[in-house]
């Protein structure tokens, strides 16, 4: 859906579409308990380990809304109250939606109301809301600091990376005193700002990367065997446990934002994707991902189940991977009835929110959601 004034980025769309299917493949493969794949495998093909740890997809839309709204704001004075109204409204509708069928659920199954509603509660600060809303308590926490980083920007281009090397600084002092920091920086605020920063921070820079083919491969390549390496030293829950002591996540966070940033300011400046045939489907793809991002968890686990007890064994991960292809396709329809009926009819309510009316744009808001 295009903004109040019609900007709209298909480039990032077919980024959200990537970034969303890495986190509905890692969930079909390996559920919550490394099902039907087991959380110890490694591929051997490389490229497939950010799919063997798809959690990574997180990452990849954290650096694309900072990127988003570095390209959206830049050199513009914004009236702060209207862009969270906006921010509420592209948000909440769904996410208000999904946080009453988990509620009903609980209650059918006769667990506490109390409690639940305790979670939601704590979910502003925490990362207590289900269905991957955790994710929209970070972002939520990036819009209320994102007035720093334009004051910083006036300042210098440069500026975002002092928010970066403080939060590493702030991540190797905390690792050095709980003896582990994987589950702040991958679940809070206190690791996702380097993603927000550093594609606030590419931005800037994005010309340096318009069709500079070869930095980008070299980035990407470079990042997929990192992560390779990662997933070979256990990934998210086996290194060796779950939350890992292992430093890495001091600067894992940083390495995601990165790699990530430059991928989507070179793509970004480097092609026009046409809105028809195959990039427009893919297009369609990252409109649906905020849909697709909350809804699949009602249903992806019980899909892998099913076809691994029903139809065939897929505890080969590439074979899981394939089948996790076809149930992310049959995703576009509750994802566009979702969008079309709950997401867009609130959409039509934003306001420009520029200071200045003559340079109001609006917001394409769809680009920058989970």
């Amino acid at each position: 859906m295009r903004s109040s004034s019609g900007a709209h980025f298909i480039a990032l769309d077919h980024v959200r579409a990537v970034a969303i299917f890495m986190v509905f493949a890692w969930h079909f493969t390996h559920a919550r308990n490394g099902y039907p794949v087991p959380f110890d495998y490694v591929p051997a093909l490389f490229p497939f380990s950010v799919l063997d740890e798809g959690h990574t997809g997180v990452a990849l839309f954290m650096s694309l809304s900072g990127y988003l709204f570095a390209k959206l704001l830049d050199g513009k004075s914004i009236d702060y109250r209207r862009f969270l109204w906006n921010r509420a409204l592209r948000l909440l509708p769904l996410l208000a939606v999904v946080l009453l069928i988990v509620g009903l659920t609980k209650l059918v199954n006769g667990e506490s109301l109390l409690i639940y509603v305790f979670t939601i509660v704590a979910g502003l600060i925490l990362p207590t809301l289900p269905n991957g809303g955790w994710s929209i308590t970070v972002e939520f926490h990036y819009y209320l600091v994102l007035p720093l980083f334009l004051w910083l920007l006036t300042k210098s281009k440069l500026w975002p990376l002092s928010i970066v090397v403080a939060a590493i600084a702030l991540r190797l002092f905390l690792h050095h005193e709980r003896g582990e920091i994987q589950s702040l920086a991958f679940w809070t605020i206190i690791g996702r700002i380097d993603q927000f920063a550093l594609g606030m921070l590419v931005y800037q820079f994005r010309s340096h990367l318009a069709h500079r083919h070869v930095v980008a491969a070299a980035t990407i390549i470079g990042f997929m065997m990192f992560y390779w390496y990662f997933d070979h030293q256990g990934g998210f829950f086996q290194n060796p446990s779950y939350p890992s002591p292992s430093p890495i996540w001091i600067v894992l966070p940083t390495i995601e934002g990165l790699a990530y940033a430059i991928g989507i300011a070179w793509y970004d400046n480097s092609f026009s994707p046409s809105s028809s045939s195959v990039s427009r489907f893919i297009g369609r793809i990252g409109e649906y991902s905020y849909s697709i991002y909350l809804l699949h968890f009602f249903v992806v686990f019980d899909a892998a189940r099913f076809v691994n007890q029903r139809i065939m064994d897929i505890s080969n991960f590439y074979l899981a991977c394939l089948w996790s292809t076809v149930f992310f396709l049959l995703m576009m329809l509750p994802g566009y009835v979702s969008f079309r009926f709950i997401e867009a009819p609130f959409l039509k309510l934003r306001k420009p929110y520029f200071s200045k009316p003559q340079e109001a744009l609006g917001e394409a808001a769809q680009q920058s959601a989970p």
